[in-house]
């Protein structure tokens, strides 16, 4: 069995896109989402444009996976058209190039560190260190990893933390967070004016809701699972926070496709450069992948990821509060 640096290399041969494929479906993907959204408008009745508008939340996630791998380096690459295109994708969704890539990078070179994990992903502590946080900090752990905060990401994760947030602390490098901010502004004031706070509804605040919704949960259970494990730093490999920290969630054929293979999540961080479209091709040849910690959409198992709260160093474990006097 392979392990290690060894495993790595052996996902090397899929770390090359096809770059008809890239092209394939960031364009089929974009022309859906801006077809959905169309619907919106037309002079049809509001029960049927509602299923277009949580369709277009849900392909807007898939985007944002395409997105994600482009600003990963590993699609369309050396494309100014692509760079264009995910440019005013990162605005429009309201994770701006500059926050993502510098927080979404950290998160991969630090996943599981107990210690320093929290910098692009929910914020882990251990029991002890939670036990001696005064209560206002106990509250504002436990608000950014409560369910209804994780529902509405559309307004904490990317409104507040990718754009208000980074925009803040880092005026000179973050100026497109602050310009995403005035455009989703700026959309929602004009739709609304010329449109009606109906189109409103259904051509921006339930896509974004939906879209953020899934994202955020996606998120939080790839690194939120019962089986989950955190490390010190001297304890941490990269290849051991990718297979042991990182999740395979199971999905049926929809939702696998309009969250762009993310599902298979270790081994998207066991190499990076691996294109959405090849990560079940991955999972199908290297045996030692086969065998990944495993959550899924199912209700039960929403549920369980959604309990923990805290890094238990004795137990080894993620644990709820109820195994946390405080």
């Amino acid at each position: 069995m392979r392990k290690g640096k060894e495993l790595i290399l052996a996902t090397r041969e899929f770390a090359k896109e096809v770059r008809w494929k890239s092209w394939y479906f960031t364009l089929t993907t974009l022309f859906l989402m801006i077809a959905c959204n169309a619907v919106a408008f037309l002079p049809i009745s509001t029960w049927i444009k509602i299923p277009f508008s949580i369709l277009n939340g849900c392909i807007m996630v898939r985007m944002f996976v395409i997105y994600h791998d482009q600003q990963h380096h590993t699609i369309l690459q050396k494309s100014k058209v692509a760079d264009f295109i995910f440019t005013l994708f990162g605005i429009y969704i309201l994770a701006p190039t500059s926050i993502w890539k510098r927080s979404h990078d950290y998160h991969h070179n630090h996943n599981s560190k107990i210690f320093s994990s929290s910098v692009g992903s929910y914020p882990v502590l251990s029991k002890d260190k939670f036990l001696s946080l005064p209560k206002s900090e106990k509250n504002a752990y436990l608000f950014v990893r409560n369910p209804i905060t994780i529902s509405f990401g559309y307004i904490v994760m990317f409104i507040y933390g990718m754009c208000i947030l980074s925009f803040v602390n880092g005026k000179s490098k973050h100026k497109d967070s602050l310009v995403a901010l005035i455009v989703h502004g700026l959309a929602i004031v004009l739709v609304t004016l010329f449109f009606g706070w109906k189109i409103l509804f259904l051509a921006i605040l339930i896509p974004f809701l939906v879209s953020s919704a899934l994202g955020s949960y996606l998120f939080y259970a790839q690194h939120n699972f019962p089986d989950v494990e955190f490390r010190e730093k001297d304890g941490w490999t990269y290849e051991g926070a990718a297979l042991e920290s990182s999740s395979y969630t199971k999905m049926n054929f929809f939702m696998q496709w309009s969250s762009a293979n993310i599902g298979f999540h270790h081994i998207h961080h066991l190499n990076a450069r691996i294109p959405f479209y090849r990560l079940p091709e991955v999972m199908e040849k290297i045996p030692e992948l086969q065998h990944p910690k495993v959550t899924s959409l199912n209700p039960s198992d929403i549920v369980k990821c959604l309990k923990l709260k805290v890094w238990d160093i004795e137990a080894h474990k993620m644990i709820s509060l109820k195994g946390v006097e405080y």
